[in-house]
């Protein structure tokens, strides 16, 4: 198909023209069971009522009077993330992307402040950050090293759930160490309780920041609020995106109080804490925060499991792994691009990480007999 859009990556042809739930349908008719969902971004679906209902009140009062001014939203979401979350302070953003920016250049003034000038943060290979300069610095995805040279420096990488690594790499010019508790876009690696542990006491030992990356896994996806929650450790910084706005662009860098140290004129941005999309935001965290709905959430992410591993078991593929309804199944060949396409041809999205792995992120509210059609026509596309 010939667009007038930038080419930045390979689309079918296929057009898109509404979504319910947990579906799909093209200009065609055609339905799909979406399991990508924007990249775990529709958490609670495609158009849900209360988003809707949310976004089409607010539309309706005020969209955008400036992030020079405060509205009722951002203080309504701002004081339930940083209760949720248990850090003092947050600045909205509009992606992951831009929360994961400015949690970088949080971390440099205060290293510059409190640390002598130390400006490295210690990263992980295989993390994932985003597609800015410096975060795709941040970011240890293959071929990147080689990308849009000069590279933003200060950003020494150790490997995945290595802390010895990461105690090796500190050093006076390291003021915080950054991760995603589960390596999304390495395939679903998920962070051991142990490791997460040894890495909030190694960071206080050494009196610099932890940096918790939680765009992907934060908001329900691992089937408690945030990731860090499941050990009960507190990042110095943490940002969100993704599912917190249930499918429009909002994003959040949250701190300690003692963290924070921007000077007026350090960050800000022309659409950031508009009132349309925190009052998506405040929609989505209403839901999720209802009794139960968490609990849900690790339910049908055990049934998503259990059915993944009776699928492998039959197909001779390997281990499923991730939390929550962030799963992945590791195929144990370069498949994973060829399965996802002939799926979408059987009308289900699902999504490829790695050559060798299929990633799960529906929506958090699927229900247990989407997840069974969902098997029954992955199953029938291996076949």
């Amino acid at each position: 198909m010939h667009t007038s859009l930038m080419e930045i990556t390979a689309r079918p042809a296929t057009v898109f023209v509404k979504g319910s739930g947990a579906w799909l349908y093209d200009s065609d008719g055609k339905a799909y069971l979406d399991f990508i969902q924007g990249w775990a971004v529709n958490c609670l679906g495609h158009s849900p009522d209360p988003l809707v209902a949310a976004i089409t009140e607010q539309a309706g009062k005020l969209i955008n009077p400036s992030p020079a001014f405060y509205n009722q939203p951002m203080l309504d979401l701002a004081a339930a993330l940083t209760a949720g979350a248990g850090l003092e302070r947050i600045f909205f953003a509009n992606s992951g992307a831009e929360a994961n920016e400015g949690a970088i250049k949080l971390a440099r003034k205060w290293g510059s402040l409190h640390r002598d000038g130390a400006y490295e943060i210690i990263t992980m290979a295989q993390g994932f950050h985003g597609r800015t300069l410096a975060t795709m610095a941040a970011s240890g995805k293959d071929g990147w090293d080689q990308l849009f040279e000069p590279k933003v420096p200060g950003f020494p990488k150790v490997p995945f759930s290595d802390l010895a690594a990461v105690e090796a790499a500190i050093n006076g010019n390291t003021a915080a160490v950054m991760l995603e508790p589960v390596q999304g876009e390495a395939g679903v690696i998920d962070g051991s309780d142990d490791y997460l542990l040894g890495l909030r006491a190694l960071t206080e030992a050494h009196g610099i920041l932890l940096i918790a990356d939680e765009i992907q896994t934060g908001m329900g996806r691992t089937g408690k609020m945030f990731a860090c929650a499941h050990t009960g450790i507190t990042p110095d910084i943490m940002t969100l995106g993704k599912g917190l706005g249930g499918g429009v662009p909002l994003a959040a860098l949250l701190a300690r109080e003692d963290v924070c140290c921007f000077e007026h004129g350090d960050q800000g941005g022309t659409f950031n804490g508009n009132p349309l999309m925190t009052a998506a935001g405040l929609a989505v965290w209403k839901e999720l925060s209802k009794p139960g709905f968490l609990e849900d959430v690790v339910t049908a992410g055990e049934h998503l499991t259990k059915g993944l591993e009776t699928f492998s078991a039959n197909h001779g593929f390997g281990a499923v792994r991730g939390r929550g309804l962030l799963r992945a199944l590791d195929l144990k060949e370069a498949i994973a691009g060829d399965i996802a396409a002939r799926a979408m041809e059987a009308g289900l999205l699902l999504n490829a990480p790695r050559p060798d792995s299929l990633r799960f992120m529906p929506a958090l509210n699927v229900s247990h007999e989407e997840i069974g059609q969902m098997l029954g026509i992955l199953d029938r596309v291996v076949d």
